[in-house]
């Protein structure tokens, strides 16, 4: 086998080549390793490589799924034995994992191989993916663009060949914003159904979860065979999906009710770009027997956002706490980690509890418009993929940020309510990219995002729907239709596919 032939064959079809003697393990490891050499220089996608391990595996390779497919995990939550989770950061570079994570071991027990781990921004706390310890990933499609976070360098390796599907992990459209950056398929499933263990009960208070990205349907299906299920000392005990998920992928889903939206919940701006690309999705599945109308559920997108960032900055908070615990330095972490870290301190238990009361309400209001609607449709992102450097803070901001860090004013600030401002315009410029992908994080509710635009300018722009709690199969159902219709596998960029 080749690279031509590899790039032409999805993870199944690998699995399968393997199975059939037409390739071997060894093989398919040293064509990803190849097309990454290619790519590393243009990407940055990958933040440690793993060859030493991968061939390690190869010796003791398990029977599965999955037999000798190359495969990359993020370097967030996703602990492999004996090397250091860094989470995109310099303070957590040196502690090594004493054992794998659940979704790790599940990985390797499909046969994956892997090879690396992919870059994402410190902490997986941004919509792009620029960790000051590991460098800024770039857009494959355009390198003077994001390629979307936190799973940016996932997206990235599976947009330039280097394997047809990776791993990530969503906290608030971490899966999917990339995807939808890259023309990817990315499904965000259902809270619970996939253990977050042993490290963690519920990561996030349960907003975040583990998927892959990929660029074929029946992939991320068969994917979620292997990793759905309750693993010993889960903190609840969520009921499998009856259903393999490889299989129902394939069934029609029938005629859907599907209400769409082009308006964003927290009143900022939608480009052309995102609108056009949910109208002509609309139209698309019109022409398939669906029933699509102008819809949105009945939801206040401002109190969503606020209740969404009070638990990122509670959360920054204690990941920080917890590294400082185990010797990390608070100067070793980027600016906007100290400041939000600063942030969640000043945060009281009783505002956090309240804001995480709020999500009941969220997921009932949702839970009604699917009563009448089997799925919602949106733009993943409000704009086509952003330039780097794009909607940071300005250098006036950072500068007075860092200088009340630094001398212990911006928690009492914060505290007195003197910094409310600025902090708003902060978060709203942080979320007015990505306004549309919190939603299902709050709620727990499954999303994906469908690549099925490209913009004028040549850069991918997906749509996103979200479905109802465990209605994963449907959803697939939905992609996999929608991907007959309108395939994408084919679609890479132009220096991917040459010699």
């Amino acid at each position: 086998m080749d690279v031509r032939d590899y790039l032409q064959r999805d993870a199944t079809a690998l699995a399968a080549a393997v199975k059939a003697g037409e390739t071997s393990a060894a093989e398919l490891l040293q064509l990803a390793l190849t097309q990454n050499e290619r790519a590393q220089p243009r990407t940055n996608a990958v933040c440690r490589l793993m060859e030493r391990e991968a061939r390690a595996q190869l010796a003791k390779l398990a029977s599965g799924p999955f037999t000798g497919v190359p495969f990359l995990i993020k370097d967030c939550a996703q602990d492999y034995a004996g090397l250091p989770t860094a989470y995109g950061s310099k303070a957590l570079s040196a502690v090594a994992a004493v054992e794998y994570a659940s979704v790790v071991r599940r990985y390797l027990e499909a046969g994956l191989v892997i090879f690396g781990k992919t870059n994402l921004p410190e902490l997986a706390l941004k919509g792009v993916s620029d960790s000051q310890a590991f460098g800024r990933v770039s857009n494959p499609w355009n390198a003077a663009h994001t390629p979307g976070g936190s799973s940016g360098g996932a997206a990235a390796a599976v947009a330039s060949g280097v394997v047809p599907m990776a791993a990530g992990n969503d906290g608030g459209g971490s899966i999917r914003i990339p995807a939808a950056c890259c023309g990817l398929f990315g499904l965000k499933p259902s809270r619970g159904l996939v253990s977050s263990g042993p490290g963690f009960g519920e990561y996030w208070f349960g907003a975040s979860c583990e998927g892959v990205i990929s660029r074929s349907v029946r992939d991320t299906a068969l994917v979620l065979d292997v990793i759905v299920g309750a693993e010993p000392g889960d903190p609840f005990l969520v009921a499998e999906p009856g259903v393999v998920f490889a299989n129902v992928m394939a069934r029609d889903p029938g005629r859907l009710r599907i209400g769409y939206t082009t308006s964003s919940p927290i009143g900022t701006e939608v480009h052309a770009e995102a609108k056009l690309a949910v109208e002509t999705t609309a139209k698309l599945l019109q022409g398939l027997g669906h029933e699509v109308e102008e819809a949105t559920p009945d939801i206040d997108g401002a109190a969503l956002a606020t209740s969404f960032l009070h638990i990122y900055f509670g959360q920054v908070a204690a990941l920080v706490a917890d590294a400082r615990a185990k010797g990390a330095k608070r100067e070793e972490f980027e600016l906007l980690t100290r400041v939000l870290s600063t942030l969640g301190g000043a945060i009281s238990a009783g505002a956090l509890t309240t804001q995480l009361l709020k999500w009941n309400g969220f997921a009932r209001a949702l839970a009604r418009f699917h009563t009448r609607y089997d799925m919602l449709l949106t733009p993943t992102l409000a704009h086509p993929p952003i330039r780097h450097g794009q909607g940071d803070p300005s250098t006036a901001e950072q500068t007075l940020l860092d200088m009340l860090d630094r001398v212990g004013l911006l928690g009492l600030l914060t505290r007195w309510g003197a910094l409310d401002g600025m902090i708003d315009k902060i978060a709203r410029d942080s979320l007015q990219y990505v306004p549309f992908t919190q939603l299902a994080n709050l709620t727990g509710t499954p999303a994906m995002s469908v690549p099925l635009h490209w913009t004028a300018d040549g850069l991918p722009l997906g749509v996103q729907f979200t479905g109802r709690l465990g209605d994963e199969a449907r959803l697939l159902q939905l992609a996999r239709q929608l991907e007959e219709a309108q395939p994408w596998f084919e679609r890479l960029p132009d220096w991917v596919r040459s010699d």
